[in-house]
């Protein structure tokens, strides 16, 4: 019985068979409902998530899980790494291809493991990686490494930091299978491409590390029952149609205040695990009620 070729690496841009199209699709929708069922995900964005364009995930390790995890709340196809030997027998190598795995020989040297990522990211794909390096061993955030700084800038391309708890206490890395639980996402801003090129890799390393412990720590105070935080942009527009209406009360007798809509961005909602719906529009400022006649 011959052994499958080694498939050819150099060119992995994002191409999707009719086959990968349609098996990504269906797992996609059968392991989401699973999902919810099981493990509860809960996740929310902090930015919309660019539906184009190299992207660059930067996820904290808990667990086997994590892969499909974001895979299932992303609206986008995302590319994990993978052994190559994984490719050389057929069918899981047809498989694992489906699902946009990007190869990586361990046996090789980093640098080649680093070109392969590059290339896919300069191709307009977006690709997960763990910087921890590892699985956490007791359900904490682990050291970030720097290998992930000199990949985001070769590529030139933004980066979105992603924290993942509760998927180590449904699947561990003692326990042969996993057990239900509760999973929650926390994605943060996205770092745009312009200020990854203008940081010195250490100083990149020392950002990400900051935000993956910020996103940590508010997804397990979520997780846990805590109230979700206002975000910025939700204060601003509070505040703002405040002012209006104060300004409102205060207009002199017979002025009329004229009525203009806030136009903000949107702040996205704490979702579950179900396709997002687009928030309704701001209300504009009320009007108030001109004095009655004089008699």
């Amino acid at each position: 019985m011959t052994r499958a070729a080694e498939p050819d690496h150099a060119d992995i841009a994002p191409t999707h068979t009719l086959f990968g199209r349609m098996f990504y699709d269906t797992l996609w929708v059968l392991c989401r409902n699973l999902g919810v069922a099981l493990f509860g995900i809960r996740y929310r964005f902090a930015d919309p998530l660019p539906r184009e364009g190299g992207l660059l995930v930067l996820s904290s390790h808990q667990s086997h899980l994590d892969p499909l995890l974001l895979g299932l709340v992303c609206e986008r196809r995302l590319s994990s790494l993978a052994r190559s030997s994984l490719f050389r027998w057929g069918p899981f190598g047809a498989i694992i291809s489906a699902l946009d795995a990007v190869p990586i020989d361990r046996e090789a040297s980093s640098v080649a493991a680093m070109k392969t990522v590059i290339r896919k990211l300069r191709g307009g794909g977006a690709v997960t990686i763990f910087p921890e390096g590892t699985r956490t061993r007791d359900g904490r955030l682990g050291d970030v490494q720097s290998g992930f700084a000199l990949v985001a800038k070769r590529a030139g391309v933004p980066i979105l930091p992603v924290a993942i708890v509760g998927a180590w206490e449904c699947w561990p890395r003692t326990r042969l299978l996993p057990l239900p639980g509760r999973i929650r996402l926390e994605f943060g801003p996205i770092i745009p491409a312009a200020d990854v090129a203008a940081m010195d890799g250490s100083t990149l390393v020392a950002l990400v590390t900051q935000k993956l412990t910020e996103l940590d720590a508010e997804a397990r105070r979520l997780r846990d029952g805590g109230a979700a935080e206002s975000s910025p942009r939700r204060a601003a527009l509070t505040a703002a149609k405040s002012a209006g209406r104060r300004r409102a009360t205060e207009s002199p007798a017979g002025e009329k205040e004229a009525s203009v809509p806030v136009e903000m961005p949107p702040s996205p909602p704490e979702e579950p695990a179900s396709p997002a719906h687009p928030p309704a529009p701001a209300a504009p400022l009320e009007e108030p009620s001109p004095p009655p006649p004089r008699a």
